[in-house]
């Protein structure tokens, strides 16, 4: 993806079209809680890579994949008009994976910092083996 000034208006234009369309307009049952949390648009303006969030679980990701494929050709035809284009950029959508990615981290964060308490606990009053101050010094 390019960092064309102009691709990334367009981008953050695709992203406010396409969440209003998906708050107000699409009214598919199959559609989840649905967050657009970022577009990429070629620099050359012919695709758009919508980047989504959806709150549940796998059948809840399916079925907003589901419903969000079949949209597709209405939000291209909305993101065309208002965005008054001659060439409209073709739409994919991809499920965000920051999220779980993140979740993840935590996970691994929440994990060290227990490991590094336990630790702690034990090295508690202890001595370290030799001399205090093992390295040498000019009065050696």
């Amino acid at each position: 993806m390019s960092e064309n000034p102009r691709a990334r208006k367009l981008a953050d234009r695709i992203k406010e079209i396409v969440a209003q369309l998906l708050d107000t307009r699409i009214k598919d049952p199959r559609l989840g809680f649905v967050t657009i949390t970022d577009v990429r648009v070629t620099g050359d303006l012919q695709q758009a890579s919508v980047f989504y969030t959806v709150y549940g679980d796998e059948e809840a990701h399916a079925g907003t994949a589901a419903a969000l494929e079949s949209a597709k050709g209405m939000i291209r035809s909305e993101v065309g008009k208002q965005t008054q284009m001659r060439l409209t950029p073709s739409i994919e959508f991809h499920l965000d994976s920051v999220p779980e990615t993140a979740a993840h981290l935590d996970a691994a964060l929440i994990e060290a910092r227990r490991r590094d308490a336990e630790l702690a606990a034990l090295r508690e009053g202890k001595q370290p083996a030799g001399d205090a101050d093992p390295y040498r010094t000019d009065d050696d």
